[in-house]
């Protein structure tokens, strides 16, 4: 399989979130990144990005060209004005691929209306050759999915893998995996596990180290392998907040090394 390995925005998820005394900025996130050696950067559900001008948008491309890193973009839903507005942005920073989401709060369509919806706009993402992927997660059965994406039969259209993601509705990762397989076009790598909540009533379902929890990387892989499409793999984080601020951004930044170590001894 024709892979490599990237960072997502979640790999600095507390960082660069408003919790800590001095978040990280998307420039400085880009410094991080390639620090540790990495040369792709998905920048997924940033909030800042939607208000940046088309200015900043570029300065953000130029510090990653300096860094010589390249850039994904991730977004979440699908309206055309929306899916149109983030293909601008990716124009922008030179991305080759947005990760959507189908649902967002105010906006679940129908397999039918998503089909319509990805056959409008999808004309547009080929001029530019930027591909949309959709991620796997609870909130849509991933049957669904896979029935827009064999209905639009478009290879600009596919599936971003993330079998953590679908456990909350009680589908398998496996099962996901192989249903998947022949669709996608990026995977985001975190691991998951569950543990017994205090006094053992009930099971916290959280993040964990690559390779210490429950996704079966190994099996991944090989069934992805076959279809020898290039497929990053994104490493992202379930890190909950800890004790501290700094016990925190210390945990975040050894998963990221580890991670990365991870995938780099496969």
């Amino acid at each position: 399989m024709n892979t490599r390995i990237g960072l997502s925005s979640y790999a600095f998820f507390w960082q660069l979130s408003d919790k800590v005394t001095e978040p990280l900025s998307i420039h400085q996130a880009l410094e991080r990144t390639a620090v540790l050696g990495v040369d792709l950067f998905q920048i997924c559900d940033y909030a800042p990005l939607e208000a940046m001008t088309d200015a900043e948008l570029e300065a953000v491309r130029a510090t990653a060209d300096r860094l010589g890193i390249s850039l994904e973009l991730g977004t979440r839903g699908i309206r055309p004005e929306h899916l149109r507005k983030f293909l601008h942005i990716a124009r922008i920073l030179g991305s080759p691929l947005l990760r959507t989401m189908f649902n967002t709060p105010d906006h679940s369509p129908t397999a039918e209306e998503a089909a319509e919806i990805f056959m409008e706009v999808l004309p547009d993402f080929e001029a530019a050759a930027v591909k949309i992927a959709v991620e796997t997660y609870e909130q849509v059965p991933t049957s669904r999915i896979l029935d827009v994406i064999q209905r639009v039969d478009s290879p600009f259209l596919g599936i971003c893998s993330d079998p953590a993601n679908t456990v909350a509705a009680l589908e398998m990762p496996r099962d996901v995996i192989d249903a998947v397989a022949p669709h996608v076009l990026s995977m985001h790598i975190k691991d998951f596990a569950f543990s017994r909540k205090d006094g053992w009533v009930g099971f916290t379902y959280s993040g964990a180290p690559l390779g210490d929890g429950l996704l079966d990387y190994d099996y991944m892989v090989s069934k992805f392998q076959p279809h020898q499409r290039k497929i990053n793999q994104i490493v992202e984080h379930w890190l909950p907040w800890q004790d501290t601020e700094a016990e925190t951004i210390r945990l975040e930044n050894q998963w990221t090394q580890h991670s990365i170590e991870y995938l780099r001894s496969k």
